[in-house]
Order: C-alpha cells, then structure tokens, then sequence
C-alpha cells in the first residue's frame, strides 16, 4: 500500500505537470537516495545532510577529480616557516543567499561550530587551534605545534563538512542542535516554504553566489548552477521512481537498487552509471554501551561472523558494484590490509559468544525498511545473528527515523538499539585521522560511542608521521586493535549507480552527489 508521504510526491509531481514546470529546461528534479532529517549539516554525520549542505553552503577548500585538495572560498593562503601559523584571505565579493557579505567573522563562527562535531576539528582543537580575525577578508590559524591535516580538515568531503554560514547563524546554534535559520554561502538557496517533509525539498539558483573561475571539478572549481530550480522528491518505493524516471517525470534516479539496473539499462532515453569512482564503506554499526555489544567479545563474535560477500550479494548483480574487504579501510585504500583481520568462521563466532558469557539481551536492529539495501543488508544481519546464538528483534521504520533513534542510548527495552546499518562515504575511511568509523573518543565518537585511548593515541599520532612507511605501519597496528576493540564491522565497498535522463550533460561524480554545473543538452 502506498504510504501518505509517498501520495504527497505523487501529488507534488502531478501539480508541477499541471502548471508545466515538470517540463521546463531550468527545473531538474531529483529523486535522492534518502530523506533529510535535519538541515543542518554541522549537525552530524548524516550523508543526506550532507548532501543538502552542497546545495546550500560552500567550503574554504574541497577535493577535485583527483581527490586533490584546491581551494574554494580561499583566494590565497600561506603557512609559518614553523608549521604552526597559517594565514587565509576569502575570494573577493562572496556573498550569503541574502545578499550579505561573507566574512572572516563567519567563517570563524563556522568552523568552531563544525569543529565540536567533527573528528578531524576535535584534533585541530587539541593542537590548541585558534582563530583570529585579521580583517574581514582575512583571518589566522595558529596552532600550539605543527599538525600535518588542516587543509584536509578543512576541504574534508565527508561529513560533517565544513561547511560557511553565517556567524549570527553558527555562534548562536550549539553544535548538538540544528540551525533554523538556512542562508547559505552555496550555489542553491533552500526554498524553507516549500519544504514538505518526508515529500518534498526544493532550491532555487542563488543569484548572489560567485562561482571560482576554474571549470567544475569533483568538489571543487567554478560551482554555476545551470538550472534555476531543483527539486528532491522523496520516492520511497524504487520502482515508482525508476518508472517515474523512464516516463520523464524525473530526471535522475540516485542510488538505483541493484535489481532495478538492467531494467534501468534497458529504457529509451535513460543512461545508467556510478555515482562516484569511490564507493561507500557499507558497514555493520554497533551500539557498544549497551548490552550485548557492550560486551567485546560478543563484537568481536560478530566480527569473526561476517562476511562481507554474502552481505553484497544480497544487494548486487554484479560483482563490479562492489567488494568485500578484509580491513577497516576502504579497499582502495593505501592503507587497506588483510592484517590480523579473522576469516569469516561461523563454528568459531559461535563459540565466541558461548564463552563471552551473553545473557539472551535481544540485538534491535534498526531496519530503514524504504532503502533497500539497508534492508536487504539488515536481513542477512539478522539471520547471522540467530546463527551465532544471539537473539535478534527487527524495528521496521524510515531512514529519517534510524538517524533520530541511533542518537538514543537507552537499552534496548526502552527505546535504544544494537544495530543500524550505514554506507558513509568511502573518503571517510581511507585513512585513520579522519576515519568516521575508528573514531574511539567515546562520548565524541560516532553512533555507537566506541572507547578507546589506545586507538585514540595511535590516530593522534598518525597525523604528525611524514614518512609514508611509517604510516602504513601504524595503519597495520591501528588495525590491529580495532579487531580487538571492534569499533564497527565492516561489509565491504559498494558502489551506487545512478539512473539519469540522457539529455542531460555535465553531471559530475565527486564523493557526493552535485547537482550543479548540470544543463539539458
């Protein structure tokens, strides 16, 4: 049965066709991988936000093509012969979608905002970070001892991104709750008074948003929205929205389900492709201060069960969308190994959890039931669980609502959770300082709150290593310890696959999905 929020796209999409702006050439209309909770993209680490930051907001620098870091709002920049100070002047004329000026005051209030949720801030906060304000173009950076990661920190494509609003936005917003006030310093202005949520999100092109001068690429390079208006519809059912696809109706399809892309393949006028040449860390997230995962052993069960082929085959038809890793990097990692890593053994996890003394605490896993590779993932989660002897119970819900309940650290039985199953970004697992998963920093760590000093110790060192053989082999011991500690279980890399009209040209395939420099051919 079709669910109302679902009624309320088809409604939105039918009045568009009636007043003909469904087939105007400056509406692009989307259908996103998911919904978006909050808009506010400091907020956390949600990929949705994430993707609605692009829309709305720009960054002092961000990752090309090559995954190389260029500046955005930065003209020019310099740094002290002792590593410690760094000096940035803003491009000239940027400009908020209210027409006021971007200064170093709100780039300043920005990033001490995004800093309090982000890993890679939190350390740029240990390295006694300070911000001054030189004028209002210009601005510092000085840190108490040199650290090897601030450009990257701050053109990270992972989320939270750092992403400029307005000081009187972000040093009047705690980090913990979400802005209310959407100017932005992006190519897309967030149209708040058609927002209907769970339906409809819409964005007009900002006419005061100056674009770099370079051509578009990955993150990076001159943003120029070529469409006046974009508009995500929120289409749970795939199948209504691949047909919605092949009618006209839409004009892209994100994260296509891997059952739907021969299909995909086989329409007139639709071009099938991957969203990106990284691929998301799929991944097993786990509750780790409250029972049973709060118990190593009973992760480290998990761990030892899981293999990730079994996982992907439930979700792909073939088997260049995606693969399985042995390691908690990404697979096209520098710094991926199979080191220490257990071979999946059932007879083993299941003696694992015999011995860890598991008392019959039910696992809840968080199922967003409208993805389906969530789905699909959560229900060989499920079966394996069962497998090894621990007890299991599904919580049926939307993706909008894992991202609320996964904040909950209640025990199970009042409202909290064992599992979700999430695919961030692949960029945010290549490395260990800014890896989302092997964050330890307990309260400060991702969903799931995993802590540990030791790995906090090693990512803290990693970032003042140089020497790249150095760093492998404190990858190696991270590793290590995470298959001790089990922070996360990692699935594999899986690519996502777009389904997108063919008259369009200019779509780009950074680490998120964009939505500008896009034009009908």
């Amino acid at each position: 049965m079709r669910s109302l929020k679902f009624a309320g796209v088809l409604l939105a999409v039918g009045l568009s066709l009636a007043s003909g702006t469904a087939l105007a050439d400056e509406v692009l209309r989307i259908k996103p991988s998911g919904d978006v909770k909050a808009l506010d993209p400091l907020l956390g680490s949600d990929s949705m936000a994430r993707n609605y930051g692009y829309m709305v907001y720009d960054t002092l620098f961000a990752v090309d093509a090559s995954l190389t870091i260029k500046p955005q709002m930065v003209d020019t920049w310099s740094k002290s012969e002792d590593g410690k100070t760094y000096t940035f002047t803003l491009r000239d004329g940027l400009k908020f979608s209210d027409g006021s000026p971007v200064t170093s005051a709100d780039v300043i209030a920005s990033l001490k905002r995004w800093s309090a949720n982000d890993s890679l801030g939190q350390q740029m906060t240990q390295k006694g970070a300070a911000w001054s304000e030189v004028d209002a173009r210009t601005f510092t950076l000085t840190l108490s001892e040199p650290w090897g990661f601030v450009l990257e920190a701050l053109g990270k494509p992972g989320a939270p991104v750092p992403f400029i609003m307005p000081a009187r936005v972000a040093s009047v917003t705690p980090p913990n709750e979400a802005v209310k006030d959407y100017t932005g310093s992006g190519p897309f202005v967030f149209l708040a008074n058609e927002w209907v949520p769970g339906a409809k999100l819409a964005f007009a092109k900002n006419p005061h948003y100056v674009p770099r001068k370079e051509p578009a690429s990955g993150l990076a390079g001159g943003k120029i929205a070529k469409m006046d208006r974009v508009e995500w519809l929120i289409i749970p059912d795939q199948q209504t929205a691949l047909d919605a696809l092949r009618k006209g109706e839409i004009d892209i399809d994100e994260d296509l389900a891997a059952d739907l892309i021969p299909l995909a393949e086989d329409s007139e006028g639709v071009d099938v492709a991957k969203q990106d040449e990284i691929g998301v860390a799929q991944q097993i997230r786990i509750n780790t201060v409250q029972p049973p995962f709060d118990n190593p052993l009973v992760r480290k069960a998990l761990l030892t069960a899981v293999n990730g082929e079994d996982f992907l085959a439930a979700v792909i038809t073939d088997p260049s969308q995606g693969v399985a890793c042995q390691s908690f990097y990404s697979c096209g990692s520098p710094y991926a190994t199979p080191e220490g890593y257990p071979k999946p053994d059932i007879e083993k996890a299941r003696a694992i959890v015999a011995e860890s003394g598991y008392d019959g605490t039910p696992a809840v896993l968080l199922d967003a039931t409208e993805n389906a590779n969530i789905h699909a993932f959560v229900t060989v989660a499920d079966q394996l669980l069962r497998d090894i002897g621990i007890k299991t119970r599904v919580d049926a819900m939307d993706w909008a609502t894992v991202t609320s309940r996964r904040q909950s650290k209640e025990p199970v039985d009042k409202g909290g959770w064992s599992i979700f199953i999430s695919g961030p970004g692949g960029l945010d697992y290549l490395e260990p300082v800014g890896h989302l998963g092997l964050r330890s920093n307990c309260e400060k760590a991702w969903f799931g709150w995993p802590c540990d000093a030791e790995i906090e110790a090693m990512r803290t060192e990693f970032a003042n290593l140089s020497d790249e053989q150095a760093r492998k082999t404190l990858a190696e011991k991270i590793q290590l310890r995470a298959i001790e500690t089990v922070p996360y279980v990692p699935i594999g890399t899986q690519y996502q696959i777009r389904a997108h009209r063919d008259n369009l040209a200019g779509i780009l395939t950074p680490p998120a999905p964009v939505y500008w420099n896009i034009e009908r051919k």
